[in-house]
């Protein structure tokens, strides 16, 4: 499983996309990041941990630029297609509540990391692409962080993966979520991240 601080670092590099003409998918991340950490440090109620702000920042600059409806088919694999339309609804909402409270929670952890982008390969036919990028700390080896984006969302690009030191976001989630499918159902992972992302509200 992916190491929960290297998971929460990962927010500082990526999610707070400006509505903007298209940019290179590297622009675009590297704009954001710097988007982000002036969110943060511009406002003293994030920094103290203020739930409320917290959630609204991560809302509206985290969900718009995933594309869910692709990830979600990654995540779920083979069983997406014996699950109903109910049940992909379902999903989608709380797997999208989970990465918001996952990321908001990354708010609070912003520290003065440093980012460093790699040079990105890319063609003009590519629709899928890698951004590829170092967050730096201080006692600490560099974490490497790979994001995937594809062709399509208000940006002209959208994640659909992201890459920990090696680990896939889409790849670790499938793992954990085909193993509660496997013991009880679809309808039990639902109930499953229902309940977490209850818990995570509450605590």
């Amino acid at each position: 499983m992916l190491d929960k601080m290297k998971f929460l670092l990962v927010f500082l590099t990526f999610f707070s996309f400006p509505l903007l003409a298209e940019l290179a998918p590297d622009e675009l991340v590297r704009k954001t990041a710097d988007d982000v950490i002036t969110a943060i440090k511009s406002d003293k109620d994030i920094q103290a941990g203020n739930k409320s702000k917290i959630y609204k920042l991560a809302e509206e600059k985290i969900l718009p630029n995933f594309d869910f409806d692709k990830i979600s088919r990654l995540v779920i694999g083979k069983h997406w297609r014996t699950s109903s339309e109910e049940q992909k609804l379902q999903f989608k909402e709380e797997f999208k509540n989970l990465l918001l409270r996952t990321y908001a929670v990354a708010l609070g952890k912003y520290q003065d990391q440093k980012i460093e982008f790699l040079p990105m390969r890319m063609k003009p036919e590519d629709k899928i692409v890698t951004v590829k990028s170092e967050i730096i700390q201080s006692a600490a080896q560099p974490v490497k962080v790979d994001y995937v984006l594809t062709r399509g969302g208000p940006q002209g690009w959208s994640v659909i993966d992201i890459i920990i030191e090696g680990v896939s976001l889409v790849t670790n989630y499938r793992g954990q979520f085909a193993s509660e499918i496997k013991s009880n159902g679809m309808d039990g992972l639902i109930k499953v991240l229902a309940a977490k992302n209850k818990s995570n509200d509450e605590g």
